[in-house]
């Protein structure tokens, strides 16, 4: 198993079926020890008991993460349960807001990157100085596939987060390089989930050509936060479909 005992952190993990929870599930049979997180209590709990009847060794924790108190609070009950955090997994965020960018309201544009951007700073920096007391540690930050030149029309905030994204990701690699933290993005094209096909209702074709599945992005994550990858930080790896 390529991840054996090693305690990852997965945030962003609320609902069965998304790439969040999929990504647990795939960590958990590579042997890692998990720490989930959501919002909600309720749902991060369900999740954590669906893993469980998996065979998983995992806590969950709620936590708003776009608050100190809330990536704080992560990271302590974490290395509090396990004693050490070797992975990080920053997954929580997402598009919320589409439309026009001349429309979009200050309190929009405030809400998505503190969703997208701020979560990644304030996990990154609340886990930072656990890895360099450990002299190791792999932190994977999620992008867009192809970085902000693949940026699409009506999603500026969005957009502008996951520019932002890289730009830590990069940022905090170059720091992290003499310390054995090595931190890199993920950029995944469109996911395969039950939620993405039923409101963007992609064709047969597209499915099998454009699109990703769960297992691919895991696949690409497990390379980037094992020791496969021991050497490569600051990268961003675009994970998109065969057609694209």
């Amino acid at each position: 198993m390529r991840l054996q005992d090693q305690v990852a952190i997965i945030t962003g993990v609320s609902h069965a079926g998304q790439a969040g929870f999929g990504l647990a599930s795939i960590f958990a049979r590579e042997g890692a020890k998990l720490a989930i997180s959501s919002r909600s209590a309720e749902r991060v709990q369900a999740r954590a008991e669906e893993l469980r009847k998996q065979g998983a060794t995992v806590i969950g924790i709620p936590a708003d993460l776009t608050t100190e108190e809330g990536a704080n609070t992560l990271v302590q009950e974490t290395v509090k349960h396990y004693g050490r955090i070797d992975i990080l997994i920053n997954l929580a965020g997402g598009l919320t807001k589409y439309g026009p960018s001349h429309e979009l309201s200050v309190a929009d544009w405030d809400a998505e990157l503190n969703n997208n951007l701020r979560t990644t700073f304030l996990c990154i920096r609340a886990v930072w100085p656990i890895m360099q007391r450990q002299g190791r540690g792999k932190i994977l930050n999620f992008s867009r596939a192809g970085g902000v030149q693949s940026a699409g029309p009506n999603m500026a905030a969005y957009n502008a987060a996951k520019a932002g994204v890289d730009a830590l990701t990069r940022t905090f690699a170059k720091e992290g390089k003499n310390a054995g933290i090595y931190v890199n993005g993920l950029g995944p094209g469109l996911i395969i989930t039950q939620s993405n096909i039923e409101s963007m209702k992609p064709s047969e074709e597209d499915l099998r050509t454009r699109w990703v599945s769960i297992e691919q992005i895991a696949e690409a994550a497990i390379f980037l936060v094992s020791s496969a990858s021991d050497g490569v930080t600051g990268a961003i790896l675009p994970v998109q479909g065969k057609g694209v």
